[in-house]
């Protein structure tokens, strides 16, 4: 976008013009063109973005998702909820997160909150094998 509106800078065309095209506003062309004067394509790039600091450390995140992995793989039904992981986060690290934190958490962690049903303890290959021989009425 921003090489876009100096391509259209260079050939002439006034700023305001540029902003319309390209649905922007003419703050933002100012911006870019401005710094395209004073420090050339090299100032245009991405800069890397700071933001808040992690919550958890990465060695507490890598601890939760080792519960998180275990409790999901555990033979007693490894279905985990939004409040299950808040009580872990507060008993484990002394730590309060607001729901919708430990859900961004959890994407962030490369985790899917889309979840399968739990598997019931005396659910075994077996059980399923002898289910899928069962004749059903819809079969013919």
């Amino acid at each position: 976008m921003r090489l876009l509106a100096l391509a259209h800078f260079k050939e002439g065309e006034s700023r305001a013009k540029i902003a319309q095209f390209l649905k922007v506003s003419r703050t933002s062309v100012n911006k870019w063109v401005s710094i395209y004067l004073n420090e050339g394509f090299e100032g245009l790039k991405e800069k890397p973005r700071t933001g808040r600091p992690a919550y958890l450390s990465a060695a507490q995140q890598k601890q939760l998702a080792q519960f998180i992995n275990e409790k999901g793989a555990s033979d007693e039904g490894g279905r985990l909820i939004g409040a299950d992981i808040h009580a872990y986060i507060k008993k484990e690290f002394d730590k309060t997160y607001h729901t919708d934190s430990i859900y961004y958490l959890l994407k962030k962690m490369g985790f899917s909150w889309v979840t399968s049903r739990s598997r019931h303890p005396r659910q075994g290959k077996e059980v399923q094998d002898i289910f899928k021989k069962i004749p059903h009425k819809n079969d013919h």
